[in-house]
Parts: structure tokens; sequence; C-alpha cells
């Protein structure tokens, strides 16, 4: 191995429009022909044009109401929109319909990554002050970590970590934070926008402190407290407890249900899965006027044998990969950047994908309506287009689709 109001949705109805009977699935051969073949093929490129470049060119109006604040009242009850990269009009339907839009023979690869209660309260030693800390590391990776470090009392562990601090008053290195489930924080280095190098202590099990004493880290766009019902909906039915550690929920899986996923299997479709502990910055704005100049946040991925073999398999066959979400391409498209194909790996990946850059491993994509000037949202344009993305983006906008991470989804195929 190498190493983001409204209130509460209703559950919808039947689509608003007779769309969802005008295309099938497209058959194997079909696919093979409009997916520019998979056995050998050449990477696919969106060519770019000079305003794909612009952060400017990846703005537009989204009304507030349409950023979701809830779940839907059920989950998979979520509209979805399939977008034919070929330039067909945008069809509408149900997420629970998505066996129906997939190419046939398909390989299904998702991220079974499981969202940390990663958010702790707590005080300043010196002052008493109230603090709040978020956990960017992920837990593996501070758990594979040595034992303690000198001067940490006997009992104890310790590792360092990156996370969030907030406070009412001027933190300082080297100060102490009594965070809630008996951990202690030491304050290393300051970094930019919030984020601090820190030392951690704790007795027993860390993941079960976090657990225990955590709340979920529902994105910054979704404004009202956490309530008992984010710890259930904002992860995925398939998210691992072994694979506990991301910041973040993989939210194009939320809309998968144990019904939807056995009618994937009794339709035939491979199903295998990637982990990628998805980092807080998946929110951090992109502030360069140039977006080829953003330093994109880098994430801990493992791609496990049996992924990458069925992926092997599935371009040797010419059978398409869909990606469920993009985290998991990110996963896809990261590890054959680096290693030329897909293979056994764990390691880090900072690849930005936007126009003009190449997918080498995914054909088709689920995915959740992303933020106004995001990189997720230009990720969506490299494989897409930016003019195709945002002209989608404002239909769904008109037909009252909802947006970001309790939102609406897409297929893009």
């Amino acid at each position: 191995m190498v190493i983001p109001d409204g209130d509460r949705p209703k559950t919808p109805g039947a689509p608003e429009s007779p769309d969802t009977a005008e295309q099938p699935s497209l058959s194997r051969g079909g696919w093979q022909a409009s997916a520019r073949g998979l056995g050998g093929r050449a990477p696919f490129v969106v060519a770019p044009e000079p305003e794909d470049f612009f952060l400017q060119s990846y703005d537009f109006p989204l009304p507030e109401a349409r950023i979701a604040q809830f779940p839907p009242e059920a989950r998979g009850a979520s509209r979805l929109m399939v977008l034919d990269r070929a330039g067909n009009a945008a069809r509408h339907g149900q997420f629970g319909e998505l066996a129906r839009w997939l190419p046939e023979g398909a390989l299904i690869v998702a991220n079974n990554s499981r969202v940390l209660p990663a958010r702790l309260g707590g005080r300043r030693e010196a002052t008493g002050g109230k603090v709040e800390f978020l956990l960017l590391t992920p837990l593996p990776l501070l758990l594979g970590q040595p034992g303690a470090e000198e001067g940490v009392p006997a009992g104890r562990r310790s590792a360092v970590a990156e996370g969030l601090v907030r406070s009412g008053g001027k933190l300082r290195e080297g100060e102490r934070l009594a965070l809630d489930g008996d951990i202690s924080l030491t304050l290393l280095t300051r970094g930019p926008f919030g984020r601090h190098r820190v030392l951690l202590e704790w007795s027993g099990d860390l993941g079960a402190a976090f657990a225990r004493a955590g709340r979920m880290p529902l994105p910054p766009y979704i404004r009202r407290p956490v309530d008992s019902e984010d710890a259930e909906r904002y992860q995925t039915i398939y998210a691992r407890p072994d694979k506990t550690g991301s910041a973040a929920a993989p939210t194009a899986g939320l809309h998968f249900t144990p019904e939807l996923r056995a009618e994937l299997r009794a339709r035939g479709f491979d199903w295998r899965e990637v982990t990628l502990y998805v980092g807080y910055g998946t929110f951090s704005p992109v502030r360069c006027e140039d977006i080829r100049q953003h330093d994109i946040h880098s994430e801990y991925m493992e791609i496990p044998e049996a992924t990458a073999k069925a992926v092997a398999a599935a371009r040797a066959e010419g059978r398409p990969v869909v990606a469920v979400g993009t985290t998991s391409a990110r996963a896809l498209e990261g590890v054959a950047a680096q290693c030329g194909d897909v293979r056994p790996y764990a390691g880090w990946t900072n690849i930005f994908l936007y126009p003009g850059r190449p997918f080498r491993v995914v054909d088709a994509l689920v995915t959740n309506f992303h933020l106004p000037g995001s990189s997720l949202l230009m990720l969506v344009s490299a494989f897409a287009g930016r003019k195709r993305m945002l002209a989608a983006y404002a239909e769904a906008i008109r037909r009252g689709y909802r947006f970001f991470s309790y939102g609406d989804a897409m297929l893009i195929r």
C-alpha cells in the first residue's frame, strides 16, 4: 500500500412535471458511446474559457429561503435533477428513482467516513472565559501518534492536532484550555482564520469522549442550534464506526436509504467504498481572484484494495464509474493524479479540480447543490462546464430546489 432558511420541509410528493418518464437508464452500449470509452480512455477535460479562471464567474444569486436548514422529513425524500453533460435538457424527479437514471452496469463508489461530534465547549484555565474548539485532524491520525509527550501526566495520552478555536478574548500561544470530555488543550501555534496547532491531552477512549461531550459540526450556513436529530441525519447510513473522524458529512450520501441500496443491488449495480475524512476546509471560501492561485485544503483518504480492483475491472469492461459526492470523486481523482491509476492508497490529497483539469476515473457524479464561489462548484464545473452548471443552478432555484448540505441532489452524467 502506498503511502451548507426555510421551515422543515414536508415529504415531497410526485414530481412536478412528467420529465421523469422521458428517459430510462442508458444502456451499456449507449453509455460507452457517450462516455468516451473507459478502458484506456483519455482523461475527460472540459475545455476552459478565460472567464472560467475568475472567481467572480462562480457567483450566482441564491435566495436565503433556498438554503436548507433541516433535512427532509424522511431520509431520501429529496428531489433529483438529472443533468446530461451532452447538453440535453435537465430532467427532474425524486432521489428514490436514482437507479433508473444510472447507466447499466455502473460501479458506484461512496465515501464511508463517519462524522465525529467534533465541536467541544470549554474554558480558558487562566480566566475561566468560554471557548469552543473544533477538531480538524482526522481522529485516526491522532490515535496513530505515539503515546504521551514529555510533561503530560501519567495515565494521560497526547497528540498534536489542528483545530479551530473560538474565544471572546485574544488567545496566546502556550495557553491551556479545559475542554468538555476531560480533554485538555495547549495552544502551540496560531494560524490563519482561527486555525491553531494544539496539543490535546486525554484519558481513555478519545473517540468516546468526543461522542459523549461533543456536538455535531453543522456547516456555518445552517443557522440554528444542533438538535438530537442531527446525530442521525448528518450521517450516511453506510458510515462506518471505524472510519469516524470527518469534520463534515459527505452530504451526497445522506439521500441513500436501505431500500434504495437494496434496489441498486437487485439491479446489479456494484457498490464499493473509499474513505475520505472530510475537512472543514470544504466550507472555506476561495479568496483568490484567479482561482488557479487558490491553496486548497488537503484531506486524508484511504483507497482499499477491493475498491481499486473494482475500478480497474470496470474500466477494463467498459463500465462507468459513478462517484457519490465530491469527496468520493476527490479521492478517486486524487489517487489517479498522484499514482497514475486507482490503486490501494493511504495518504493526503490536495487535488483542486476546476475547468481545464482532467477527470481520469469518474464518469458520473451524484452531488448536492453547492455554495457560490466554492471549490465544490468549481469541481462540478470542471465536470460539466461552468456555464452549464450555472444554468442548471438557475433552473433549480426557479423550480424551488433546496441547496447545500441538507438540500436536494443532482446526478451529472
